[in-house]
């Protein structure tokens, strides 16, 4: 089974995502590691030197390796699911779950390490709640397709954990 964690960044994907897999006995896949590791750049460099588009290019090819992996969480980019037909294969491959979180959560999340985020890097707090807000706007529809949604505000691993085994028992019965 292959789970692909979604959201705007700072939804907590990665931290959630490690930590689900470790409770899973599954293995975990932050989609913008592989990237960085397979184009020998970092996700900053490659939006600086070659743009969004490549940028999103390798993304669906690397999102592409992820069907052929079982037992695996993956942690998507923010912009991944709006992509290409990315959102349609990820519910066809596996479990998608949208972590949402509101604007301010997400401001105050981001704010510390912005300067690692390429698309926020040089926005001021104030400005940073506006984008995030139109971002989320747009995006929306697309996270909205999302198998499953939870709140991730306060989520907890184990609230994580509980849910997923949920859906899967519940899938199971259909």
């Amino acid at each position: 089974m292959r789970i692909y964690l979604i959201g705007y960044m700072g939804s907590g994907k990665s931290s959630m995502g490690k930590k689900l897999a470790a409770r899973l006995g599954y293995s975990f896949l932050d989609l913008d590691s592989l990237i960085e590791e397979e184009q020998k750049q970092s996700v900053s460099d490659i939006f600086a030197e070659k743009g969004e588009n490549a940028f999103r290019s390798f993304e669906r090819l690397a999102l592409h390796q992820t069907f052929e992996m079982e037992n695996i969480v993956v942690s998507t980019g923010g912009g991944t699911p709006v992509f290409f037909d990315n959102m349609s294969l990820m519910n066809e491959k596996g479990l998608c779950i949208y972590l949402k979180s509101d604007s301010d959560v997400l401001v105050n999340r981001l704010l510390p390490n912005q300067h690692l985020r390429p698309l926020i890097a040089k926005l001021s707090k104030e400005e940073l709640s506006v984008f995030i807000n139109e971002q989320i706007k747009k995006r929306s529809p697309f996270y909205e397709k999302a198998k499953m949604h939870i709140e991730a505000r306060d989520l907890t691993p184990a609230i994580l954990h509980v849910q997923v085994m949920r859906w899967f028992e519940n899938q199971q019965k259909v």
